[in-house]
């Protein structure tokens, strides 16, 4: 009974003498067996490196009695495999010997591996996004003129990263699609929702990088249509296509924003403003492309070419 309880629980058990010799084993990993002799010591069953600082552990416990832990990593056909052995002195004041339960923990040290690369990559897109929050509550105040637009402007802009980092964080951080980047961008302000939003050709998958920077270049660009051009007045004379390019003589993308109105002195592309600021210079500086705007009294047009690093042709519409 004893024996299937071990076998089941995958614990194995190792008892050795005062001069720890090893007495009794049971339930032993299939590559530990070879290598047990009943006499031998830890130096016969773990190998030199680990079993002398077995050995040193297990004269401290017959010493002192204090039960310890160890680790083991054995080399086997199967990769690296960890073993925990926790060791208590059997016996009253003069010790009998040690008993060794020892369990395999690989799993457990590599979901613990795992988890801790996750928390730093958590980390570091953490500290890259509060960068861009600050970067965009710096650059709004310094192109705002009071409090109450400053507000509007920013929560805006919040907004507009946060839709983008929600679909980051649905797909497990691998990035997003570019047409439900745009649809989400595009929601909040499209004036008919029974109307199709206005979204053609390639539907690449972003890296987190581009999907972040691209939504806030979409954000600026539906903002303004919805404030002073099309989108404002229910029209709509706006396409959002993604076709195959070249960056430098490699594979690329080019996302292109066509619009078509007549547009008053009033809107959100003056020189040097944070709108223009992050179409032409933020945006495709943070994925290393290239960017094109034009603005008319009629139209408006954008063109951001993203290079290969920064997308996967998955899927197209």
């Amino acid at each position: 009974m004893m024996e299937r309880a071990l076998s089941s629980a995958g614990i194995s058990i190792l008892f050795q003498d005062a001069n720890l010799a090893i007495r009794y084993a049971e339930n032993l990993p299939d590559h530990l067996k070879p290598s047990l002799t009943i006499g031998g010591t830890d130096l016969h069953l773990f190998g030199e490196k680990d079993g002398e600082h077995l050995l040193k552990l297990k004269r401290g416990v017959l010493e002192s009695g204090k039960p310890a832990t160890a680790e083991v990593e054995l080399v086997t056909g199967d990769g690296v495999r960890i073993y925990e052995l926790k060791i208590e002195r059997v016996g009253g004041r003069k010790a009998q010997g040690l008993l060794s339960v020892i369990s395999e923990i690989t799993e457990t040290r590599h979901r613990e591996k795992v988890l801790k690369s996750l928390l730093r990559e958590l980390s570091h897109r953490s500290k890259n996004l509060l960068a861009i929050i600050q970067g965009i509550a710096t650059q709004t105040a310094r192109h705002t003129v009071s409090l109450d637009n400053f507000l509007i402007k920013f929560r805006g802009r919040l907004q507009s990263l946060s839709n983008s980092q929600d679909l980051i964080t649905d797909s497990s951080w691998r990035g997003a699609y570019l047409f439900e980047l745009a649809e989400k961008q595009f929601a909040p302000y499209w004036p008919d929702a029974g109307t199709p939003m206005p979204i053609y050709g390639i539907n690449a998958h972003l890296t987190p990088n581009a999907a972040v920077h691209l939504g806030l270049a979409l954000h600026e660009l539906i903002v303004n249509s919805a404030s002073h051009g099309a989108i404002s007045a229910g029209a709509t004379s706006i396409t959002l296509n993604c076709k195959e390019a070249e960056l430098n003589g490699k594979k690329a993308i080019e996302v292109a924003w066509s619009e078509h109105f007549y547009f008053p002195s009033d809107h959100e592309f003056e020189d040097n403003s944070f709108s223009r600021t992050v179409l032409e210079r933020v945006v495709p500086t943070s994925m290393n492309g290239r960017a094109q705007f034009a603005i008319d009294d009629d139209s408006i047009g954008y063109r951001l070419t993203i290079p290969e690093t920064e997308y996967e042709i998955l899927k197209r519409r």
